[in-house]
């Protein structure tokens, strides 16, 4: 790896403990503890959706009843809603925001978007058409009468279509399998912006990158299809009776009872007729409540499993995996359900109870979405990397769809929070079957230095490597050296699960998070906020050398150690004597308040031989060639 090589110290004690952070003080809608302020509010979203799903035409015809309450001091003369299926017009933001290279998030073959056919206001059994304007993927409606303010509420009806690309920028799609397509659908219905007291309207665009800032409701949706078409979605199917077979009926009710995996639909039987009931068309009809969103996916080609997820409080959920079957592999996707079950009962016990009847992993085109409930991954995934991906999205499950932060502005605050996650629960599935023991942060300092600082809007970085550092990997990293080196497990996860249970169904700000960490750990933190999450300061520590008072280890030895970049940390330092005493010290971050050199007193009883900091490499330092010092 390179080396960052220097003699002479970067750092600056001021800027590192300036007495100044937090942009805003606590006031009675969000409180200086982290916590909701006694007069916090949050608007509300209730979707009554029918849709119609045309697989041969690869088309979508719906309309969509919003109930939305204005529990705002204020009044609202128009509302915004989010339009996201418009980045597929070849004409939107998105796709002119891609280079010609490009990328994930490139859409040039294809040139799709809402067709919004009417929008009308409902007052009682009235239907009144009223003016909007759309701009790229936005839409704004102005209201013939404001919505008043401290909850009273709107109905709105809109009706629309749009063909369903067949890569959706990683968010939704469909694949061609030998049975027949894999529909996954996604961000299909207009939604409701978010207004909040932080700015407002949020009405950044969908660009691809930066995801997306919802109000919470519940939400019903009725998807009509091809009977052979089999459907999952977002919730709890409601009319199973009416779409479903009584063998799938029998086994659902089986795989309810069940630790082990229950298959519902075979292999053998993914291409039988009489696994489908012999009608024209289906209508599967769903519900999910207090939830930001729904998703679903729908194809002929489907084996399906599911077993039970047992949660904390005695509860049960039903965890279930649907796939072709040319993903049907015994290292791959007939483990899917497993992988379901071990991820969700996981988190449930270690932060906060999986709030869903059921969770679904779907197997297709997406190489890893998240939505309430339901996740897609990659139809190609297995072994490490299935679990890996499956542990990901049904993560996402806490971060952002219990706890709602803005994903368009702060992508870390749910990839990295999640990226966190996973790295907990790798150690916790199956004895740690797909655990990587080995930490080795010094590693990391060769790349994670060179990207933009953590507090950059998503759309900003670079999808090739930026993305990945600045949205998981770094802000992953932050909470792992607050839980194993700053703070200590116990008290970390107590503040994560202070700041979980405040935010649950709410939405925090970076600053919230901070302030929740903050007042539950008892600690300042100010300092490694600023550095790690506002700034991108290095981690530079060093051993200068070892004196003894008049040349005397008898006397005592004089260690003297620096801090050579920004970035301060606390100290953890190995020490060896001649006769072979191991010893450890731990110095509190406050040390470089005094400035960039340190001295501290040892107590030896022996000679000292070797001094090295970090010694467990918990640390991303840049120069690690002076992370030692031995005796001539």
């Amino acid at each position: 790896m390179p080396v960052f090589a220097q003699s002479v110290s970067k750092y600056d004690a001021n800027a590192a403990f300036a007495p100044t952070f937090y942009t805003t003080y606590g006031d009675e809608f969000r409180s200086a503890s982290g916590a909701p302020g006694p007069k916090y509010w949050q608007n509300r979203a209730d979707y009554k959706i029918n849709a119609s799903l045309d697989d041969e035409n690869h088309s979508i015809t719906g309309s969509v009843i919003i109930n939305y309450k204005n529990n705002s001091p204020e009044k609202l003369p128009f509302v915004w809603l989010q339009l996201d299926q418009n980045i597929y017009s070849l004409k939107s933001r998105g796709v002119a925001a891609t280079s010609i290279t490009g990328g994930r998030w490139a859409n040039r073959d294809f040139d799709g978007g809402y067709d919004i056919k009417a929008v009308y206001i409902i007052e009682g059994k009235k239907e009144e058409k009223v003016d909007y304007d759309i701009s790229d993927t936005r839409m704004q409606i102005r209201l013939p009468k404001a919505i008043k303010p401290n909850g009273d509420s709107i109905q709105i009806k809109i009706e629309y279509a749009f063909r369903i690309p067949e890569y959706g920028t990683d968010r939704m799609g469909r694949l061609n399998t030998k049975n027949g397509w894999i529909y996954e659908i996604a961000q299909w219905y207009p939604r409701m912006c978010v207004f909040d007291n932080v700015l407002g309207w949020n009405t950044l665009p969908y660009l691809g990158q930066g995801e997306f800032y919802l109000e919470y409701g519940n939400i019903e949706y009725n998807i009509n299809t091809s009977a052979k078409e089999i459907v999952v979605g977002s919730g709890e199917l409601l009319n199973p009776e009416e779409v479903l077979t009584p063998t799938e009926i029998k086994r659902l009710k089986e795989a309810k009872e069940s630790d082990k995996t229950i298959a519902i639909r075979t292999e053998s039987e993914a291409t039988e007729a009489s696994t489908r009931p012999s009608k024209g068309r289906l209508t599967w009809r769903f519900k999910i409540n207090n939830a930001r969103d729904v998703a679903w996916a729908a194809s002929s080609a489907f084996v399906w499993d599911a077993v039970r997820i047992n949660l904390p409080s005695g509860k049960k959920s039903l965890a279930m995996a649907v796939y072709p079957v040319e993903s049907a592999k015994v290292d791959g996707w007939k483990r899917g359900a497993e992988f379901t079950k071990g991820a969700i009962e996981h988190y449930s016990k270690q932060w906060f109870e999986f709030p869903y009847p059921v969770a679904t992993n779907v197997a297709g085109i997406v190489g890893g979405m998240e939505y309430p409930g339901i996740v897609f991954c990659s139809s190609k995934a297995s072994g490490a990397g299935l679990w890996g991906v499956t542990s990901h999205e049904f993560g996402h499950t806490w971060f952002p769809m219990i706890v709602g932060s803005n994903e368009r502005k702060y992508a870390w605050m749910d990839e990295g929070f999640n990226t966190f996650l996973n790295s907990v629960a790798d150690k916790e599935f199956n004895h740690g079957e797909f655990y990587n023991k080995s930490v080795n942060r010094q590693m990391a300092a060769s790349y994670i230095y060179r990207s933009e600082p953590i507090m950059t809007i998503p759309d900003v970085l670079n999808a090739g490597g930026d993305w990945g550092i600045d949205a998981y990997m770094k802000p992953g990293m932050g909470l792992e050296l607050l839980r194993y080196d700053i703070l200590g497990e116990e008290r970390f996860d107590g503040a994560f699960r202070y700041y979980i249970n405040n935010w649950a169904y709410k939405h925090p700000t970076p600053w919230d998070f901070f302030h929740a960490i903050e007042n539950y750990s008892g600690e300042t933190l100010d300092w490694f906020w600023r550095g790690w999450f506002i700034h991108d300061w290095k981690i530079d520590q060093a051993v200068k050398g070892v004196e003894y008072p008049d040349t005397d280890p008898a006397k005592g030895a004089i260690i003297t150690i620096e801090n050579l970049e920004q970035m301060p940390m606390p100290v953890n330092i190995e020490i060896k004597e001649e006769n072979g005493k191991v010893s450890r010290v731990r110095l509190p971050v406050e040390i470089w308040e005094h400035g960039s050199t340190w001295k501290f007193r040892f107590e030896p009883s022996s000679k000292i031989t070797e001094v090295t900091i970090d010694p467990d490499k918990h640390y991303p330092d840049v120069n690690i060639s002076n992370n030692y010092w031995k005796a001539n």
